[in-house]
């Protein structure tokens, strides 16, 4: 199979071949430097041990010529360096293992007209990789490559999607104009090596330092000189991570057309449509069972968990089921992102999902699928399954031996947890990411305006644009301060320089003001709304209250917030070498802070619903914190037993003060919804 690249992939590959040529140069002029400091070093400590023989001359010429070997070195220690990638989390599978696999996998590098990989594993994920153990010399000699396989990505796709995904990552190497973004790759590992992975060769200098007090000098003088290459190195690496950033991108969107002509445009679509929410689902049960480690509760099978939360979660979101699966459109993947910046991902490899799909459809390359359950293509895949949740859960400490929770058990507790932790979907995601608003005032209603029209898409649309104008904006603020090192950036379809960065913010900003109205108008309508039908209710006493009650709290958050940003900022001294007398003097300062925290503690504890998600441990710790006057530091030594207390209690009070504001909050949407469910049975009736 043979894909013509595009003239994008042509450019960015000019480009990424440039930069390694301007690299190779530079590299060459500090190698030849290096060489001739080691040369006049070597001869130098020569001349000086021949000209006076002693112990003094013979230290000074020693440490003289190993400060030229040790620099020299250094430039070409990258070349005895080896990657090798931890396999520790992989389980290999064999062709007598699943054959059905592997005869996909035979099909795949055939079309791609590349070489089968040298190992096949699992990984519990929701992603496939391939990866190889690379070195200077991969550059040059042929490397086997290995695939990676997730659980997590098996579970959550087609037999036709799965193919589609693998062909995608042999598409990688299957192409010659391909191997490009090899070299490139590798330059950047070399450059990377050498500005930033030099633990080793700092240890061998301090231990030649150590031999001798005169060797310290030269010990320093090496690292001087060797610090003055990382500079210009780390510049180089900055010019090549850019293109390579850029031609990563091509990259991708050149094997997306290598999978298309394999396994269809339309399965690689879906796939990646669908790739958050599985990957989301996976991290939600991840989550719910790192919640409860403390209570010593493990899962079987956390595939099969995955795939029901993952269903859950389409289901709460209303999408569309093909071939069991959840059907995600790229507008319903893309509804609360909408940023207008596009810095052609110079931080990032993958180009975005929209552009891949965009791409993937203009393609419209049709061919046969089989939808059947990927997870058919094993023996057993739910014993597959078993043996990989084992093994996950393995790497976890418990108090006691841990059980498994039943299936039945899990689905009631995570959509009990789920419902505990969202708010009602009446409200369209208006409030996931925004509050009520707490300086709204009672004022006349249109008579217009109803529920609907409040918590359409359009309002919640404004919602997600001012996050994304906000969120631009500090990038681009960062780009203008040149925290940033860019040329050129995209904003709303059009090109701009790094130096006309600044002349876009009071564009947002406007922007921005425009959008807060419209959301403070509609915030105005919803209270004014909801003030209405609890006056027709004879509620409106209580809705005022309870919104009331938000809104002080509102108010008090950042001050009991600013609580906890001091005795952080208060207590870095304890993981600092810091003199006796001022850690005395740091715990006299901290005695205030400490009263206004046992205060806060205290009151928290007494809330049933805040401790609910603590375990019997914390709480006696807590209780045991606010009870007692501890003693922190005394005859120049820490308690460490009582400094733990302290900062549990330290790091528990953001938990309290986040879990009270969405519990207050919670409070008043849950008044709203109720108001908002009578007054439609009312109309009804």
């Amino acid at each position: 199979m043979h894909i013509q690249v595009s003239q994008d992939f042509r450019e960015k590959a000019k480009a990424a071949v440039s930069s390694i040529v301007v690299f190779i140069f530079v590299y060459l002029l500090i190698f030849l430097f290096t060489i001739v400091l080691a040369l006049a070093c070597i001869a130098a400590g020569i001349w000086l041990i021949a000209a006076k023989p002693m112990f003094v001359t013979l230290m000074l010429g020693a440490g003289l010529a190993a400060t030229g070997l040790f620099v020299f070195y250094f430039i070409i220690k990258f070349l005895f360096k080896k990657h090798i990638n931890d396999r520790s989390y992989l389980t290999e599978i064999k062709r007598s293992d699943e054959p059905e696999l592997f005869k996909m996998i035979d099909e795949i590098v055939q079309e791609a007209e590349t070489n089968f990989p040298k190992k096949v594993y699992l990984s519990n994920d929701v992603n496939a990789s391939v990866f190889y153990d690379s070195s200077f010399w991969s550059m040059f000699f042929p490397i086997q490559k290995n695939l990676t396989i997730g659980a997590g990505l098996i579970n959550t796709t087609t037999k036709q999607e799965l193919k589609a995904i693998l062909s995608h990552e042999f598409g990688h190497f299957s192409q010659r104009s391909m191997k490009v973004g090899s070299y490139v790759y590798n330059v950047n590992q070399i450059i990377f090596n050498l500005v930033n992975d030099d633990a080793s060769y700092r240890n061998s200098l301090e231990k030649f330092a150590s031999f001798s007090s005169y060797f310290t000098l030269f010990a320093s003088l090496a690292i001087f000189i060797t610090s003055k290459i990382q500079w210009i190195l780390a510049k180089m690496y900055s010019y090549v991570n850019i293109r390579h950033m850029a031609l990563s991108r091509e990259m991708e969107f050149h094997a997306d057309e290598v999978a298309a002509n394999i396994a269809g445009s339309v399965s690689l679509e879906e796939s990646l449509l669908r790739l958050e929410l599985a990957n989301n689902s996976y991290n939600n049960v991840l989550n719910f069972y790192e919640a409860r480690i403390s209570k010593n509760q493990s899962s079987k099978n956390i595939y099969k968990e995955q795939f029901f939360v993952m269903n859950f979660l389409a289901d709460q979101s209303e999408l569309e089921t093909k071939y069991d699966l959840p059907y995600v459109k790229l507008a319903e993947s893309g509804l609360f992102n909408k940023s207008k910046l596009n810095i052609e991902n110079q931080w990032a490899s993958h180009p975005s999902t929209e552009d891949r799909v965009a791409k993937l459809k203009q393609l419209n390359i049709v061919k046969d699928r089989d939808d059947q359950p990927a997870k058919n293509l094993f023996k057993d895949f739910e014993k597959t399954e078993e043996k990989l949740t084992a093994k996950l859960f393995a790497n976890v400490q418990y108090d006691r031996g841990r059980t498994d929770l039943e299936f039945e058990i899990f689905k009631a507790e995570f959509e009990n947890q789920y419902q505990k932790d969202s708010f009602d979907k009446i409200f369209n995601n208006y409030y996931d990411n925004k509050n009520p608003d707490s300086e709204v005032q009672e004022n006349i209603l249109s008579d217009s305006i109803n529920f609907d029209l409040l918590f359409d898409n359009e309002k919640v649309e404004l919602v997600y644009t001012l996050i994304a104008l906000e969120n631009d904006k500090k990038t681009i603020e960062a780009i203008a301060n040149k925290e940033f090192v860019l040329k050129t950036f995209d904003y709303d379809g059009r090109k701009y320089k790094s130096t006309e960065a600044k002349n876009l913010i009071p564009e947002i900003d406007q922007s921005m003001t425009e959008i807060k109205d419209q959301i403070k108008k509609n915030d105005s309508n919803i209270y004014n709304y909801f003030l209405k039908i609890s006056e027709n209710q004879g509620r409106k006493s209580n809705f005022i209250n309870i919104y009331q009650s938000f809104c002080d709290y509102d108010k008090q958050y950042e001050e009991k917030y600013k609580l906890y940003t001091d005795l952080v900022n208060g207590t870095t001294f304890i993981s600092e070498r810091t003199p006796f007398e001022q850690i005395k003097n740091h715990f006299v300062k901290l005695k205030s802070l400490e009263e206004n925290l046992k205060q806060e503690i205290r009151f928290h504890l007494q809330n049933p619903l805040l401790i609910s998600e603590l375990n019997e441990k914390d709480v006696k710790d807590l209780n045991d914190y606010i009870e007692k006057e501890h003693i922190y530091f005394r005859n120049e030594e820490y308690f460490d037993f009582n400094l733990q207390l302290l900062i549990k209690a330290i790091n528990t009070l953001p938990y309290f003060l986040h879990r009270k504001y969405f519990l207050i909050k919670k409070e008043v949407l849950t008044l709203m919804k109720d108001l908002e469910d009578h007054h439609r049975v009312e109309k009804v009736s």
